[in-house]
């Protein structure tokens, strides 16, 4: 009986892919991902081919520009997927993404790779918004939770298996032509988005009554209907609290297993398979634990997991290490995957686009001011700098939960 169950609750992330226009754009997404696994190996190649020395500072100052062309465009990019044909801004923006990845093996000096970064996530930030736009269209309400679920999942497998497969072919190609495989993948994924019905998902469900508001009119509303929402603003404050302890994670890992345990690279390596594993399990089976209108149970409990798990990491072997960056990872998936899902369940689908847009933009605004958070305490507290990065999350966890309670009795 209890086997059958899992087998059910393994098994229900995947019936979303019934709907023929959500399966051809969720493995359009996938080898999207793929593709940019073998980007960001490539470029850590290619940054060390311009100096041994250099190549951390390169690769940091690319990770920078993703995330600053995510806030600055990514809400103008929601604001578009209202108003033009999303199928268009789906394949113009991949096909663009791809032209940038074929001028990457021929770069030849520093200043290039950023500006071909820069504009590759330019394209990314238009792309992604109208993707999740796009998913509450193509599934009915009850599988919504399982497709978000699945998308979530996968990027999380992927995160974890993307780049070790990149490396393998890496080795093949070498770490220019490595660029050329991935436009390949490209290429393939353009074809199932070309093949999406365009009379499903070219506009928002419902036609726009009102007058059109201006670009920025729009970007702030999509802030302002983002924020409005209680449920969805309760769900942003746990993604911040969540990016604070995961930027921990992804920072300083690397420093405590080399330096505190005294370990190698592939120590380090099954560490962050851990860590992604836990995050893709959760992300699989986070639709079936909590179906309550506000997912405030899935929420606090992934927080919860997350900042308890890396509180007492200082202080554990390497074997308890992996357990805990499991449940790290589970904790993490449980903690941002509902504001999705909100967003879905409670915009209207006429205004989606620009709120996913907003949306794409502050949580990526958070991981921004969670990094450097996790540098201070790496650097300034060595040997506790997880407890300091738990103590601060829980902490403010801590305060969301008695401004929430208090908010709740008035």
């Amino acid at each position: 009986m209890a086997q059958a169950k899992l087998i059910t609750v393994l098994k229900e992330p995947f019936q979303a892919l019934r709907h023929k226009a959500f399966a051809i754009l969720y493995f359009a997404q996938t080898i999207s991902l793929l593709g940019d696994a073998f980007t960001w190996v490539g470029l850590a190649l290619l940054s060390y081919q311009f100096g041994k020395e250099n190549s951390a500072v390169i690769l940091a100052s690319a990770l920078t520009l993703r995330v600053v062309a995510f806030i600055i465009f990514s809400p103008f990019a929601g604001v578009l997927a209202d108003r033009v044909d999303r199928k268009n801004i789906l394949y113009i923006t991949h096909f663009i993404r791809m032209a940038i990845i074929c001028c990457l093996p021929f770069v030849n000096a520093e200043w290039q790779i950023y500006v071909l970064v820069f504009l590759l996530n330019v394209f990314n930030a238009f792309f992604t918004p109208t993707y999740k736009s796009i998913i509450p269209q193509v599934v009915d309400q009850r599988n919504y939770r399982q497709a978000i679920g699945l998308s979530t999942a996968t990027f999380q497998l992927l995160g974890v298996l993307g780049p070790g497969l990149a490396g393998i072919i890496a080795v093949w190609f070498g770490p220019r032509d490595i660029f050329f495989v991935d436009a390949a993948s490209f290429i393939l994924a353009g074809i199932l988005i070309l093949m999406l019905p365009a009379q499903l998902i070219s506009r928002p469900a419902h036609p726009i009554s009102e007058k059109p508001l201006s670009a920025w009119a729009d970007v702030v509303k999509g802030a302002k209907l983002l924020f409005g929402n209680k449920l969805i603003r309760f769900a942003l404050a746990i993604e911040f609290i969540s990016a604070i302890a995961g930027a921990q994670i992804l920072v300083n890992t690397v420093g405590h297993i080399k330096s505190g345990l005294l370990l190698g690279d592939k120590q380090y390596g099954w560490a962050m398979a851990a860590f992604g594993i836990g995050a893709a399990v959760a992300a699989f089976v986070a639709g079936n634990l909590d179906k309550s209108k506000s997912r405030r149970v899935s929420l606090i409990v992934g927080v919860l997991l997350l900042g308890l798990a890396i509180a007492g990491a200082n202080y554990v072997s390497y074997t308890v290490l992996l357990v805990l960056w499991l449940f790290a990872g589970l904790g993490q998936s449980l903690a941002e995957m509902p504001s999705e899902t909100l967003i879905g369940e409670n915009i209207a689908s006429v205004e989606q686009g620009k709120v996913f847009g907003s949306h794409f933009a502050f949580s990526h605004l958070w991981w921004a001011i969670a990094y450097p958070i996790a540098g201070f305490t790496g650097s300034y507290f060595p040997g506790n700098d997880f407890l300091y990065g738990g103590i601060i999350s829980l902490g403010i966890l801590a305060i969301a939960l008695l401004l929430i309670s208090k908010t709740n009795k008035q």
